[in-house]
């Protein structure tokens, strides 16, 4: 499936980002469109389902339809493809991490530059990248 992208450099460990996009306790504190999520079972990998309860109060279930550790999952919410979120390493201490959405979901770039914003200052300092 082709995707737009959002993605930024940071300057924080390529793990340290890692961490916090697959911490569900973590996505409420970046991610701009969730309030909670559980995975059910407690750790993301292929397979994973849980709930995600959006800023306006909804909660959907989704499912983790590809992962690779360290570097790159993907998911969907209430049956619809949704975000991609990736981490690439640029060195010891940056990395540069991004979110890919659907072509139909275009407007949602707006909320993954936000949630890429928020994960600068959870994480560290960031030159922004531009869309791909």
């Amino acid at each position: 499936m082709r995707r737009l992208w959002a993605t930024r450099e940071i300057d924080a460990p390529a793990g340290v980002l890692w961490e916090l996009l697959v911490d569900p306790e973590a996505w409420p504190a970046w991610g701009p469109s969730v309030s909670r999520a559980v995975v059910y079972g407690g750790r993301l990998g292929v397979g994973a389902r849980g709930t995600v309860t959006t800023a306006f109060g909804v909660t959907l279930p989704f499912e983790v339809t590809g992962y690779q550790e360290g570097a790159r999952w993907g998911w969907t919410v209430a049956g619809v493809p949704a975000t991609e979120h990736i981490v690439e390493p640029l060195g010891a201490e940056r990395c540069r991490a991004g979110f890919g959405v659907p072509w139909l979901a275009a407007p949602y770039l707006v909320v993954c530059r936000v949630a890429l914003s928020r994960l600068v200052g959870i994480a560290g300092s960031a030159r922004d990248d531009g869309a791909q």
